[in-house]
């Protein structure tokens, strides 16, 4: 891939930019600004240079409309708090706004474009739609440069098709997250532990199946360790369960032990009622006890891991060399049901390891905890992304960069 290192002469160019601030909203309030602070150093490098920045990113799954519930208008107020200048957001993404605002820019001026999923060809499955927006967004710009590892993965028009029209480099971000992502697929220093979670097993099987040959250990929790302790026999009361991947689990199982690796699962968890569980933030009674993995009550639901997985888990990792930790262990947005995703954070943090949080709910739980994130060696922006990455597979945003 180009870097924009090389970009060194933009000075009164446009400079087209896709950015992923997919953040999350309270109302109009932004409860996790990470994905911003994310994007500063390409735009601060841009802006330096004297280029006029249009950027391009979306927010939430408006599904090609326009809905004010999902405008970047929070976002365009905070990414200029956060530059210290003034960040013009366009009305709309391609019509009349968003043509009268790129045309305003001066040297160093920063621009946003309205929420590329207010338009229906950005991910449209046919081609032609997308190169015809495509199209338009370079109408914007001289240069495109990539920085939204969050939606690489995509084969979408911000994504893909735009980078076919212009002259395409990878931004400071999405370069720094392949070198990193690369790190744990080749020749990673050993011991290597994988820590997954999350809620759906289905999720993960891929990476798992790609992870067993490179890793030393695989550290299973959330809610997807409930399949995997049904493979091996037990009963699992309430908690979420896969019937359909049972039987991919206990081949995991046994693989793992045939190679010579690891898979740890919870040994205790912190169980409650289903209906006594409040996503809104808590747990209704407060009522959560903590039991052996072997005696799960069948009224009952395991969502989070109990002190002993969690102190497991935390030694595996203390005495490992990289650790890639992707899902959090229990539903860490409650609080009776996070200790467990704050004691592999805190171990994490602790550890002398090359630790890679794999995006999404993982790089928020460690913001939400308060940890230093310099005490982590990368956070990535793109849970996804990053898990497609690991899983082998060809990411279209990168491979479009690579051609370029």
């Amino acid at each position: 891939m180009k870097s924009i290192d090389e970009l060194t002469d933009v000075a009164g160019k446009r400079v087209l930019i896709r950015c992923d601030f997919n953040v999350p909203l309270k109302g109009e309030e932004i409860t996790d600004d990470g994905r911003i602070r994310a994007a500063l150093p390409t735009l601060t490098a841009l802006r330096a240079r004297g280029a006029k920045l249009v950027i391009m990113a979306h927010l939430g799954r408006p599904e090609g409309e326009a809905n004010p519930k999902y405008s970047l208008a929070p976002v365009a107020k905070r990414l200029g708090e956060l530059l210290g200048v003034p960040v013009a957001l366009a009305a709309d993404v391609v019509g009349a706004s968003a043509q009268a605002t790129v045309a305003a820019l001066a040297d160093g001026d920063v621009a946003l474009l309205e929420n590329v999923r207010f338009e229906p060809g950005e991910a449209s499955k046919a081609d032609a739609e997308r190169e015809a927006l495509a199209a338009r967004y370079a109408g914007f710009g001289d240069i495109f440069v990539s920085d939204g590892f969050g939606v690489v993965h995509r084969k979408q028009a911000s994504v893909y098709d735009v980078a076919k029209l212009l002259p395409a480099y990878a931004g400071y971000l999405v370069e720094r997250e392949v070198t990193v992502l690369k790190k744990l697929t080749v020749h990673p220093e050993r011991p290597y532990v994988v820590v997954l979670g999350g809620a759906k097993v289905a999720d993960k099987l891929a990476v798992i199946d790609n992870l067993l040959a490179v890793a030393d250990t695989l550290i299973i929790g959330g809610g997807m360790a409930y399949t995997f302790l049904k493979a091996e026999g037990l009963e699992v009361g309430r908690s979420l369960l896969d019937e359909t991947k049972i039987a991919a689990c206990a081949g995991y199982l046994e693989q793992a032990k045939a190679t010579g690796k690891r898979i740890l699962l919870p040994v205790d968890a912190r169980v409650a009622d289903p209906a006594d569980i409040d996503f809104g933030g808590r747990v209704l009674n407060g009522e959560v006890a903590i039991v052996p993995t072997t005696a799960i009550p069948a009224d009952k639901e395991a969502a989070d891991i109990g002190p002993e997985t969690a102190a497991l888990y935390a030694a595996e990792i203390a005495a490992a060399k990289t650790v890639f930790w992707n899902g959090p262990m229990g539903i860490s947005e409650i609080a009776e049901l996070s200790a467990g995703t704050k004691a592999v954070a805190g171990a994490l943090a602790g550890s002398a390891a090359f630790s890679v949080v794999g995006g999404g709910d993982s790089a928020a739980a460690v913001r939400a905890f308060g940890f230093d994130e310099a005490s982590f060696g990368h956070i990535s922006t793109g849970g996804g992304a990053s898990l497609e990455f690991l899983e082998g597979k060809t990411l279209p945003g990168l491979a479009v960069l690579e051609e370029a």
